[in-house]
C-alpha cells in the first residue's frame, strides 16, 4: 500500500528525534557530559532524575506518535474521497475528468444504460399531466379549409 510507506517516512525523522533524546539523556548521566563539555568534577550520578526524564520523554513521544498517527489517518481517509464536479457530474479518476458512466466503464469494466427511478417517474407524470391539463385549457385552433384540390 503506497500510504504506509508515506507514513512511514514521515514517523522516521520523528521516531528517530525521540530516540536520540533518549540516548543523549541517559549519555548524560553515564558519562557525565556536562562535566565533560564543561569541565566541571561534580560526577554525582542521579539515575532516579534519568529515569525520571527517560519517563517523561517515553510519555511525550507516545502522546505525539498516537497523534501523528491520528492525524495521518484522518487525512488517507479524506484523500479516498471521490471528487464529483457539482455542475456536471463529471469524476475525477486518475487525474481525468469523466463522465460516471465512463467511470464506470474504466474503473470497474461495467457496462451502463440509462432508465427512471420511481420518484422521477412520478416526477414525469405529474408534468405530463399538468402539461395535457393546460393544453385542453388552451381554446382550439381554427380548422383550416382544405387546400386539397377536388375538394
Amino acid at each position: 500500500m503506497k500510504t504506509r510507506g508515506f507514513i512511514s517516512r514521515l514517523l522516521l525523522p520523528q521516531n528517530v528525534g525521540f530516540l536520540a533524546v533518549l540516548v543523549l539523556t541517559w549519555l548524560d548521566e553515564l558519562i557525565a557530559l556536562p562535566s565533560l563539555i564543561f569541565g566541571q568534577s561534580s560526577l554525582i550520578l542521579s539515575y532516579r532524575d534519568s529515569s525520571l526524564k527517560m519517563l517523561l520523554v517515553l510519555a511525550v513521544w507516545f502522546l505525539v506518535a498516537g497523534s501523528t498517527r491520528r492525524v495521518l489517518a484522518h487525512v488517507e481517509y479524506l484523500e479516498r474521497f471521490m471528487r464529483v464536479c457539482a455542475w456536471c457530474h463529471c469524476i475525477d479518476f486518475k487525474g481525468q475528468w469523466i463522465s460516471f458512466e465512463e467511470f464506470l466503464r474504466q474503473g470497474f469494466d461495467t457496462p451502463t444504460t440509462h432508465g427512471i427511478c420511481p420518484g422521477c417517474l412520478e416526477k414525469q407524470r405529474k408534468a405530463l399531466a399538468q402539461a395535457r391539463k393546460n393544453a385542453a385549457a388552451k381554446p382550439a385552433l381554427p380548422e383550416a379549409a382544405c387546400s386539397v384540390p377536388g375538394n
